[in-house]
């Protein structure tokens, strides 16, 4: 089945900005870092199992074999990095001309 971009890119998107809520909500709200961890944890089992739907298995595996640091701020960089990366190549890659510009 080919990439469909736009659902990946879709995909991508709105686990950023849940990562970004659970980073917000742990920072500025409750400032329990336990939770906030523990919800990462859950966010990223869904995340892997959402990437392996829109973007591919190999993309969930790469991304489900991360090892975060033990800091929470390191533990959502860690995650946030490579899937704004992945959504950037994906973006690129849907720009590319599929017959490679003839």
């Amino acid at each position: 089945m080919p990439l469909d971009a736009n659902h990946a890119l879709l995909v991508i998107q709105q686990q950023l900005k849940e990562l970004d809520a659970i980073y917000r909500d742990t920072m500025q709200m409750s400032l329990n870092t336990v939770v906030g961890t523990e919800r990462v944890a859950k966010w990223r089992v869904r995340t892997v199992s959402l990437l392996a739907e829109s973007v591919g298995e190999k993309a969930a595996q790469d991304f489900g074999r991360l090892q975060p640091g033990m800091v929470f701020t390191n533990l959502v960089d860690c995650f946030r990095v490579p899937l704004s990366a992945l959504a950037k190549q994906i973006s690129q890659t849907a720009q590319r001309p599929a017959d490679g510009g003839s």
